[in-house]
C-alpha cells in the first residue's frame, strides 16, 4: 500500500466509491497496472498510462465487447486525465491458464479467436486510436526506420544487428506501398494475453494494445506473435501459416494476393521492431534468433 501513487486512493474513493484496503498485484509496461483490493472487499484493476490520446477509444472499443459478452474484463469507469496520465478501472477477472506452445494446432486455435475478436471489433464504432502502439506503428512519419521511441533511441544503436534493420526497412517498404483501409483490431495478441479454460477461452487482456491497421496486417502481426509467452518470440512460419489460412476460414473469405503479402510483412516487421528492442535493453534473444532464421522466407511470401 505504501508504494501506491499518491493519487490512487482519492481517485478509487470518486470514481469507484471506496478506497483500496490491500494490493492484489501490479504491472508496469506500456502501462501500469494495480489490482486493488476497496473498503468492502470488491476487487478492481486501476490502469494508468502516459495520455498520448488512444485511451478513451480503446476503453470505450472494450467495454463495447464486453456488453455484447467478448470475455473480457468490463470497464467500471471512463478514462479520466490524472495529470498527464489517462487512468480507467475495470473489473477483476482472474483465474485461466496461458496456452503454450507453437505449432499449428495451437495457431488454429489462437486464429479462431482471432477471429471472433475481429469479427466483434467490426460492430465497433470509435475513433481510431492512433497513434498506433510501436509495435505495428510502421506508417510513423519520423525520421529513418522505426518509430521514435525516446528510451529506445538514445540507447548505443550498434548493439542492433545489421540483418534487424534491414528486414525492418524490407518490411516496412512493403507495407506503405499497400493501400487498403484501416480497420480496428488487437495488435498486441499474444499468448500472455489469453487465458483459457481448458479449450475454453476464458479472457483476452490488453485492450490498450488496440491499433488501427489494414486486417491482413492485423491478423500478419498476431499470426507471427500468437505464441509469445513472455519475451517476445517469432512463431514458426508453418504456423504462422496455419494461423493465416484457419482465420480466412473462420471469417469466411480468402484473402487476395496482395493481402497474404501484407500478411506476412506486418508478421517481420513486428518480430523486427521486438528483436531491436531486446537488443537495445538486453532482452532475450531468442525472438531475434527466429527471426534471423526466418527473415528470409517472411520476405519472400511478403514480396518484400
Amino acid at each position: 500500500m505504501d508504494e501506491l501513487p499518491g493519487w490512487l486512493p482519492a481517485w478509487c474513493l470518486d470514481q469507484l466509491g471506496g478506497e483500496p484496503t490491500g494490493v492484489l498485484f501490479t504491472s508496469r509496461q506500456v502501462s501500469t497496472v494495480f489490482g486493488l483490493r476497496l473498503v468492502g472487499g470488491r476487487d478492481v484493476v486501476v490502469k494508468a498510462r502516459a495520455d498520448d490520446g488512444r485511451a478513451g477509444s480503446c476503453v470505450a472499443a472494450q467495454a463495447r465487447l464486453a456488453e455484447g459478452g467478448f470475455p473480457c474484463a468490463r470497464p467500471l469507469t471512463p478514462v479520466v486525465r490524472v495529470g498527464a496520465l489517462a487512468v480507467h478501472a475495470e473489473e477483476f477477472r482472474p483465474g485461466g491458464a496461458v496456452l503454450h506452445g507453437n505449432s499449428p494446432d495451437v495457431a488454429v486455435r489462437c486464429a479462431r479467436v482471432f477471429a471472433r475478436l475481429m469479427v466483434a471489433l467490426a460492430g465497433v464504432t470509435v475513433a481510431p486510436p492512433l497513434p498506433n502502439p510501436a509495435w505495428v506503428r510502421w506508417d510513423h512519419a519520423d525520421a529513418g526506420t522505426w518509430p521514435a521511441i525516446d528510451v529506445l533511441d538514445n540507447r548505443d544503436q550498434r548493439a542492433v544487428p545489421a540483418h534487424i534493420v534491414e528486414t525492418a526497412q524490407r518490411a516496412r517498404t512493403r507495407l506503405l506501398a499497400a493501400a487498403s483501409p484501416g480497420v480496428l483490431g488487437h495488435a498486441d495478441f499474444e499468448a500472455q494475453n489469453l487465458r483459457w479454460r481448458g479449450r475454453q477461452l476464458w479472457a483476452v487482456h490488453d485492450w490498450d494494445s488496440l491499433a488501427w491497421q489494414p486486417e491482413a496486417a492485423l491478423v500478419g502481426a498476431a499470426s507471427g506473435s500468437f505464441a509469445s509467452s513472455g519475451p517476445p518470440t517469432l512463431a514458426p512460419v508453418e504456423s504462422s501459416d496455419a494461423f493465416l489460412t484457419a482465420y480466412q476460414d473462420f471469417r469466411g473469405r480468402s484473402f487476395t494476393a496482395v493481402e497474404l503479402e501484407i500478411a506476412w510483412a506486418a508478421s517481420v516487421w513486428m518480430a523486427a521492431y521486438n528483436a531491436r528492442e531486446m537488443a537495445l535493453c538486453g532482452g532475450a534473444s531468442a525472438g531475434g534468433d527466429a527471426l534471423r532464421a526466418q527473415a528470409a522466407e517472411r520476405l519472400r511470401r511478403a514480396h518484400a
